[in-house]
């Protein structure tokens, strides 16, 4: 039986931590950052966790 691959996509976008949460990073952090407020960057700046299916999606995509 072949090996199950790596979805690329998914590994450029997605980390496993050491405890096997998977990390990820939020939208609307790409550019066009003196438009949003210190409010709003405060909010989007810091790395969301997965959780229920959605973990469960991206695991299987990143091989675990």
């Amino acid at each position: 039986m072949p090996k199950q691959k790596t979805h690329k996509g998914a590994a450029k976008r997605m980390k496993v931590t050491g405890s096997g949460k998977i990390k990820h990073r939020g939208a609307w952090r790409g550019h066009n950052r003196h438009k949003k407020s210190a409010k709003r960057w405060r909010r989007v700046s810091h790395d969301g966790v997965l959780s229920g299916k959605d973990a469960k999606r991206a695991a299987r995509l990143l091989g675990r």
